[in-house]
């Protein structure tokens, strides 16, 4: 199950692609990492799924990653007597901490911590940005506000205040619920909603501690304002834009995605262009040239990978979904143009052993015409290294441990096969060729550049570069 393009797909699983079979085929039209969207679906629903996705790996010897996705905090509006109303622009309308259902005069909003930061002239967002009222007058339990683009308000519709700090933490009890029971199935990456600042992820760190990679999701301006320091901190990055299209204008997303993209490739951590990327194939069994392009510009701009969300969620073409984007990205990187665009964004190491290693080992497999490099690695810190390079030739990953090569199915490039350590300079060789040729990289005759850290099994000492011949 070689995927012969280096960007990955991460495919959502729900309603319409829970079952088995549909997991399965998901998997052979090109899905490498699958992403349990909590927000829905019960703990038995995802143990179900979890379980489904494991026998899949264990029938195709190849490390599936599984991302679990916690809903975060959702501001939403509260009930109306007649279950919606009409607000007109230039009306008055105010929200309160009062339970009583609404009118077209008033709605409740309980969320004490809204009121806090509310100050006159704040926007407030209603139904993902479909209507927006701006703040007049706020006090601890309401503001009155002025409506500046009208419509239909109904029950429990989310809001959005744009431009501040929320003050909470973007894990619920139920995210703390979600998280304890992932970690307990296995999941292999968290991803962290309503992220604003760094003391929201070192939060998550200290509750997964290690058992799980964080993957953080910039999908609030406040995010936008601490990038570096959101980057550092996570193991890898979700340019969530559909949420964050909502709270910032949609002329500014494409630049915000671009330099996290390039926060990330200079950092060296995984970083995934998320949201409506084939999104009329909710309905439709082929995308629009508009969608292909969006994801197309994610290939091109070095994205590790791309995310499929409703149109494999709910949609009626699941399997088509990822099909295209799978020939989306494949094509892609076959244009003319694809290595020049890439290649302009080119990290420099840091002056450490295993950054010159990697460096070198991209290098030196572009000079000799070296048909793979191959990575041990125990933590995947040498991988993520090889793939920061991007390289001409394909990375093939081998690493001991079986978390390592599911969380590594996420990374640009990176073909990953769990097996156990080696002990001596031989083995590192033998084995190496062994498994290049046995996964279709190599063929005897060809060379394979191989790095790896002594001793072996060592987490992040890569300090050895070695030049192999596959024997005939």
């Amino acid at each position: 199950m070689r995927r012969i393009r280096n960007a990955k797909v991460l495919a959502t699983l729900g309603p319409a692609s829970r079952e088995p079979e549909t997991i399965r085929s998901l998997f052979q039209a090109g899905a490498d990492v699958f992403r349990l969207n909590f927000s829905h679906g019960s703990h038995e629903d995802h143990r179900n799924t979890h379980a489904a996705i494991r026998a899949i790996e264990e029938d195709y010897g190849r490390p599936v990653g599984i991302l679990q996705d916690l809903q975060g905090p959702k501001l939403r509006i509260g009930k109306f007597k007649d279950g919606s109303v009409r607000l007109e622009r230039g009306q008055a309308f105010r929200l309160d901490l009062d339970e009583s259902e609404g009118d077209d005069k008033r709605a409740p909003l309980p969320h004490p911590e809204v009121f806090e930061v509310l100050e006159p002239g704040a926007p407030v967002l209603l139904d993902d940005g479909k209507l927006r009222i701006k703040v007049k007058d706020a006090g601890k339990d309401y503001a009155d506000c002025e409506v500046v683009t009208g419509g239909v308000l109904s029950d429990r519709k989310g809001v959005n205040v744009p431009g501040v700090v929320m003050p909470i933490s973007p894990l619920t009890k139920k995210d703390r619920e979600d998280l304890r029971f992932g970690l307990d199935l296995g999941v292999d990456w968290v991803a962290l909603s309503f992220v604003q600042r760094p003391e929201d992820v070192a939060e998550a760190r200290k509750l997964i501690a290690g058992r799980a990679g964080v993957m953080v999701k910039v999908e609030k301006p406040a995010a936008l304002q601490c990038l570096d320091q959101l980057v550092e901190l996570a193991d890898a990055v979700m340019i969530a834009r559909g949420d964050l299209g909502v709270e910032v204008a949609p002329e500014e997303v494409p630049g915000h995605q671009k330099n996290i993209i390039r926060a990330c490739r200079l950092a060296g951590k995984p970083v995934v262009v998320a949201t409506q990327m084939l999104d009329s194939m909710v309905q439709s069994p082929a995308p629009t040239r508009a969608e292909a392009s969006d994801v197309a510009t994610a290939v091109y701009d070095g994205a590790d990978a791309v995310m499929l969300s409703a149109e494999t969620a709910a949609g009626h073409y699941p399997c088509e979904a990822v099909a295209f984007m799978n020939r989306i990205i494949a094509r892609t990187e076959r244009d003319a143009f694809y290595r020049p665009i890439v290649e302009a964004l080119h990290p420099q190491p840091e002056a450490t052993a295993p950054d010159a290693i990697s460096a070198a080992a991209s290098q030196v497999a572009s000079t000799i015409a070296a048909a793979a490099i191959v990575s041990y690695t125990t933590s995947g810190s040498t991988a993520l290294r090889a793939a920061r390079e991007r390289p001409t030739v394909p990375i093939l990953v081998l690493t001991s441990k079986r978390g390592t090569a599911r969380r590594l199915a996420l990374l640009w490039g990176a073909h990953t096969v769990h097996t156990a350590d080696v002990r001596d300079f031989q083995e590192m060789v033998v084995k190496a060729c062994r498994v290049a040729v046995d996964e279709g990289f190599a063929s005897p005759g060809e060379k394979l550049v191989i790095t790896a850290g002594v001793p072996f099994g060592t987490p992040g000492a890569t300090n050895v570069l070695r030049i192999a011949w596959v024997d005939k």
